[in-house]
């Protein structure tokens, strides 16, 4: 076993989740952060297909989506002409990056050795924006097949030259025009590049394109540039903001794309949410980390990366995995039966799910041998925050460091019928619906997977700061032990007014903002209503698990009759209830 690789900085933005500790908490809660994919992000009413054979349409509308950031441009001293033609990918980037030093106590990279600290990014395709702004320069092509067509029609002349430019004008309106800046601000490495010239970095900063495993490749090839003493520090995770039609079309017709609930490592998995976000870690190595007396958020012990080979590009194959984690616990010296939790790829997707479970029982039950043992915990965060893509990986990895760290084993939202291999008599592996306290006698490593088209596979092994002499919990916070026990499928919504008008209102002011809840934002706002709600004579109730449903379900409330007059509330009897639960 060679020196561990200490993470000693975390910070993210994903749906949901300004920080490490929110993201955390949303696992234990088994918050749903989905959302149907508002207007002005995408017009949805231009992609939807019935047709399955339609090769321009799409079937989903449901995404994980960051809301409530923007660029701070005045912390970053950014000039207005320069954030206007950058991917925001770039920026949200740097925040989190920037972020992650100050968690790690290196503010701004202070006190970093800053010639041998590098910065590695796992991105593809840059982001959306890019893409969005190549359009200004297809004008060309648009003005002449309108101009054929209205020459077709009869234009000619001025007129035909005057409706032109009016149509040039409003079509490259929404875009900036391209200057100096616009082609670094479109390219990928330009991340990492923007982050080393703004920390004034010299260790090196480049993009890794894994697709899907993207982020996690990034830690990989940290921790083996610190291990072998290329860098003494480093940066590294991962930035995913696409969801444009290029790629919500594309994996559609793959058919990877859920079409209705997401579920992972369940028997009815059929699909992912998109999602996107950003996640960095500071690594040392461990003696490094010591000697500055940096807090400790766990140790990575190994890593592993494979191919699979001659497989399909975008077919997971369980050999190549198992491959990968061949690789990562004979770099880490044990075993792999010996990791207490696994943070799995978990795309929801039969395939791939079914691919990833077989390759982690193999291994699995190849070590443990003839000796029984109880199952471990699998899950993926995806169930929560959907699929990020070149940011998947590292919010997986942040989980397993959270679990480890608290010694908490984190719930696997959504998984309602496991999945056959899960059932398997004597199974090495199981989801859990609520989160428990990690078992005694079970050493606090957890492990994360992360897979991307090409067939490419990565898997990282961590273990909580102070390894095995690490003292132990015995049962989860009061606080965890609410947000475990906050989790639910459905909301009741209540609402109360002094008369069949004012309540009439209330709900059609419920039922505007329905579609542009996300599942888990329905539980906040159940909640405030019930902080709010009035002793007022005329009250309505309504049970949803889904925005969608709760938007239907108002609807047929407008047409519904008011109802009857009421007096006065009288003296109220009260009652009991005394809930029981299994087995108590």
């Amino acid at each position: 076993m060679g020196e561990g690789i200490a993470i000693v900085g975390l910070a993210c933005r994903y749906a949901g989740a300004r920080s490490p500790v929110e993201l955390w908490e949303n696992v234990l809660a088994g918050r749903r952060e989905f959302r149907r994919l508002p207007a002005e992000r995408l017009r949805l009413a231009d992609y939807l297909s019935a047709d399955p054979g339609n090769p321009d349409g799409l079937y989903a509308t449901e995404a994980a989506l960051i809301t409530g950031w923007e660029l701070d441009r005045v912390r970053f001293r950014v000039a207005g002409s320069t954030a206007r033609v950058t991917d925001l990918a770039h920026w949200l980037a740097l925040e989190v990056a920037a972020d992650a030093l100050a968690d790690a106590g290196f503010p701004d990279a202070a006190g970093l050795p800053r010639d041998t600290s590098g910065v590695l990014v796992g991105n593809s395709l840059t982001g959306e924006m890019s893409r969005a702004q190549t359009v200004r320069l297809r004008w060309p092509y648009v003005r002449r097949t309108v101009g054929a067509a209205l020459l077709r029609e009869g234009w000619e002349g001025e007129r035909l030259a005057a409706f032109l430019a009016e149509l040039e004008e409003e079509y490259k309106a929404p875009f900036p025009a391209f200057n100096e800046e616009s082609l670094a601000g479109g390219l990928s490495n330009t991340i990492a590049g923007r982050i080393c010239n703004q920390l004034d970095l010299h260790g090196g900063g480049y993009t890794v394109d894994g697709a899907c495993a993207s982020s996690l490749l990034a830690v990989a090839n940290a921790c083996s540039a610190l291990a072998a003493g290329d860098l003494d520090a480093a940066l590294a995770g991962g930035v995913d903001i696409s969801l444009d039609p290029f790629e919500l079309v594309g994996f559609a017709r793959t058919g990877a794309l859920t079409p209705g609930a997401m579920r992972v490592f369940d028997a009815r998995s059929q699909g992912f949410v998109p999602g996107e976000g950003c996640g960095f870690v500071v690594l040392l190595r461990e003696s490094d980390a010591v000697r500055r007396g940096c807090r400790i958020h766990a140790v990575i012990r190994g890593w592993g990366i494979s191919s699979d080979g001659s497989g399909g590009i975008s077919r997971p194959e369980a050999a190549g995995q198992r491959m990968a984690l061949a690789r990562a616990y004979r770099r880490a010296g044990f075993g792999v039966d010996t990791v207490g939790y696994f943070e799995g790829h978990g795309t929801g997707t039969a395939v791939g799910d079914t691919a990833e479970l077989e390759a982690l029982s193999g291994a699995l039950l190849e070590a443990r041998g003839a000796g029984a043992a109880p199952p471990v915990p699998v899950g993926s965060i995806k169930a929560n925050i959907g699929h990020t893509k070149a940011a998947a990986g590292v919010a997986g990895l942040l989980k397993a460091t959270l679990a480890v760290s608290s010694q908490v084993l984190p719930p696997n939202t959504g998984c309602d019928e496991p999945h056959p291999i899960l059932r398997r008599p004597g199974s090495p592996l199981r989801v859990l619906e609520r989160g428990e306290s990690w078992p005694e006698g079970t050493p606090l490593r957890a492990a994360a997977s992360a897979m991307g088209f090409g067939g490419i596979n990565a898997h990282v092994v961590i273990e909580a700061a102070g390894g095995l002499g690490r003292p132990r919990r015995r049962a989860l916070s009061t606080r965890e032990q609410m947000l475990v026990a906050s989790a639910q499928d459905a909301e009741l919504f209540l609402l109360a007014a002094p008369d069949a008008a004012a309540l009439a209102a209330r709900l059609e002011r419920l039922r505007e903002l329905a579609p542009r809840l996300s599942r888990s934002e329905m539980a906040d706002c159940a909640a405030e209503l019930l902080r709010h709600l009035e002793p007022a004579p005329v009250r309505a109730a309504v049970v949803a698990a889904t925005p969608a449903e709760l938007a239907a379900r108002l609807e047929r409330l407008r047409g519904a009759p008011p109802p009857g007059e009421r007096g006065p509330l009288g003296a109220r009897k009260g009652g009991c209830l005394f809930p029981r639960a299994p087995g108590g």
